[in-house]
């Protein structure tokens, strides 16, 4: 069994593509237990943010794991499979493990650095967690996974910036306003963690004022508590209140999570026309987009989405910090990687010397047998003897093959232990979970790790 990862991004995508794809939190359990359904497949857990939506599977087979995986993203995205596949990034064995963890420390993330992962990252584990798809082996690896972006963020400074696709799209509101945030006057429209996040950095930016609108009342209420007690001035409204409060606003930001238009071009047109000519920053970070497409040919509104900050930051610095994030990253890989196997091959060395007491029980059991009168004392301790020298003769092998299965081919050496030793390959005590042989081979790989296989990259 290897873990296997099949996802699109916006590294591999454009954000119509991500729009069609992406997972709304409803939808996460369906889809969990649609993967699971796969023969191939039996651990899974989905990852989806605002830039990439990523299944991460436990798979026995290479092919028949992705095409269990595709099939059911084909299906959720309703795009035919040679189509979808075309934007399709896919990971396997080691190459996923470093994949991971490099999505959790921010380095493939459209803003390099954020933190904001960390905890998408968390709730995508606790949903699976919750449906029942995770199991031990997606279970460790998602806790290394936190704990290997936890390190990253605390030791290599790539988060010093604070930056995140929240900040970016303010930066960019800024601009858009001839002039920094304080002051203004902002609209949010979403209440979630993304919304959260927004009413922070307006906060830290100094704006005047922040009305949260939301479709659910309660969460809007609670979050403009929340802001007003850290002490920029927010209150809470009905999505019915929308264009009132666009038409006195300087700043929308609109981040759902929600399936579907939820700012309409009429509501914003009946705003604009109302506000003699006053620029608004609209902010739609909504996957799909929150805003109607059309708002953008207002008089005055400037529209900053997704297709927008992806272009931006596209080109990015990767300055020291990145770099040091990215050896951290790939030695935590490496380390994870030759623990598991070390791991793998203890079955093996478990049936060795389970195989080696038999043959002593057999051999002393026949010495019995030919010599009944032998002193007991005599026969106690020629047995010890007798066990005392196959340990000796084992200990070198088995220490040895624990050693050298942390490396690449670790697998191998476990394989002839079982084919010397005649180690029956189906019993379980005596066998590590393997790979499949003839996919890792086909796969193109660096040495440290094995089985990479891209699409649309």
């Amino acid at each position: 069994m290897s873990v296997l990862v099949v996802g699109l991004s916006h590294r591999s995508a454009p954000v119509e593509v991500l729009e069609r794809a992406a997972v709304g939190s409803g939808e996460v359990p369906k889809l969990l237990d649609e993967l699971l359904r796969g023969s191939h497949v039996s651990e899974a857990v989905l990852l989806s943010t605002c830039n990439r939506i990523e299944v991460y599977a436990v798979v026995d087979a290479f092919h028949g794991g992705l095409a269990d995986v595709s099939a059911v993203l084909s299906r959720h995205a309703g795009m035919p499979l040679p189509e979808l596949t075309e934007h399709v990034y896919v990971h396997y064995a080691g190459s996923a493990v470093q994949h991971l963890f490099a999505v959790s420390s921010g380095l493939d993330s459209m803003v390099v650095g954020e933190a904001q992962i960390l905890g998408q990252l968390r709730t995508a584990y606790a949903a699976a967690d919750e449906a029942g798809t995770v199991g031990r082996m997606l279970h460790e690896l998602a806790q290394q996974a936190l704990r290997v972006g936890k390190l990253v963020h605390a030791s290599t400074g790539i988060d010093a910036a604070g930056a995140s696709v929240v900040s970016e799209a303010l930066a960019d509101a800024e601009t858009a306003l001839g002039g920094d945030l304080a002051g203004r006057r902002a609209v949010l429209v979403g209440a979630g963690a993304m919304g959260g996040l927004a009413a922070a950095h307006l906060r830290r930016a100094g704006v005047a004022e922040i009305v949260v609108l939301n479709r659910s009342p309660e969460r809007a209420e609670r979050l403009a508590e929340i802001t007003a007690e850290q002490g920029t001035p927010a209150r809470a409204a009905g999505l019915d209140a929308l264009t009132t409060e666009l038409a006195a606003a300087d700043l929308m930001v609109a981040c759902t999570g929600a399936v579907g238009t939820v700012v309409e071009h009429a509501a914003v047109a009946a705003a604009v026309a109302g506000r003699g000519g006053r620029p608004l920053a609209v902010c739609d970070l909504g996957l799909p987009r929150d805003v109607d497409g059309s708002v953008a040919v207002l008089p005055g509104v400037t529209v900053i989405d997704l297709i927008a900050l992806q272009r931006r930051l596209a080109v990015g610095e990767r300055g020291a910090a990145v770099a040091a994030a990215q050896e951290l990253v790939a030695d935590e890989a490496q380390a994870y990687l030759a623990a598991q196997r070390s791991a793998e091959v203890t079955p093996t060395v478990t049936a060795l010397r389970r195989r080696a007491s038999e043959v002593i029980d057999a051999e002393l059991l026949r010495l019995d047998s030919r010599l009944p009168d032998l002193d007991a004392r005599v026969r106690e301790e020629f047995g010890r003897s007798v066990r005392r020298v196959v340990d000796k003769l084992l200990h070198t092998p088995t220490v040895q093959v624990k050693r050298l299965a942390e490396g690449p081919d670790g697998d191998s050496y476990a394989a002839a232990l079982r084919a010397l030793f005649e180690l029956d390959p189906q019993t379980p005590a005596a066998v590590a979970v393997q790979r499949s042989g003839d996919v890792l081979a086909a796969l193109e790989a660096r040495p440290e790790f094995p089985a990479t296989e891209e699409h649309g990259r």
